[in-house]
């Protein structure tokens, strides 16, 4: 399944991997949105040398999927799916990254917070379902539903049996 997303009315090219439900984002149109160059391919290419020096594994993170061109052929483009992408715009100085980078710090942010404070985790997921319109009776049976399958799920581990766990649980 492709997909275009669009960005400032300019469009990455995209694909959604059902198996591995994960998002795949062309990079050359991802930087040609980002820095306005020119040359979105030949920023690519400079790009990948900088991210090597870095210790960014390219091979490893970075696939080649076929996009339909501006001339209707399908040509192979590479593409990262999300958390590399975010990576690679990390490396692109410019203006338009920046919104990117302040957002991933502040969420950096939030999580090391939460390794602080596990409470934190649980209020920023209650407010996220709250913004998505769920109920507050359905949040909290979410919750709570969440929590008996934690403790279901050590206690498993500490080798009770499933019937026994949820005997216990009781």
């Amino acid at each position: 399944m492709s997909n275009i997303k669009l960005f400032q009315d300019k469009k990455i090219r995209t694909y959604h991997d059902e198996i591995r439900e994960e998002w795949y984002f062309s990079i050359v149109d991802t930087i040609a949105v980002l820095t306005d160059s020119s040359i979105p391919k030949r920023y690519w290419s400079d790009l990948k040398k900088k991210l090597l020096k870095e210790g960014f594994q390219l091979y490893e993170k970075i696939v080649q999927l076929k996009f339909e061109a501006a001339d209707g052929k399908k040509y192979a483009t590479d593409c990262a799916e999300t958390s590399n992408l975010l990576r690679i715009i990390q490396s692109i100085p410019s203006p338009k990254a920046e919104p990117f980078k302040l957002w991933l710090s502040q969420v950096g942010y939030e999580r090391l917070q939460e390794i602080e404070n596990p409470e934190l985790a649980q209020e920023r997921m209650k407010e996220l379902y709250e913004k998505k319109g769920y109920p507050k009776d359905w949040i909290d049976k979410r919750l709570r539903g969440i929590a008996i399958r934690q403790n279901l799920t050590l206690l498993t581990k500490a080798n009770k049996s499933p019937k026994e766990a949820v005997r216990l649980q009781e």
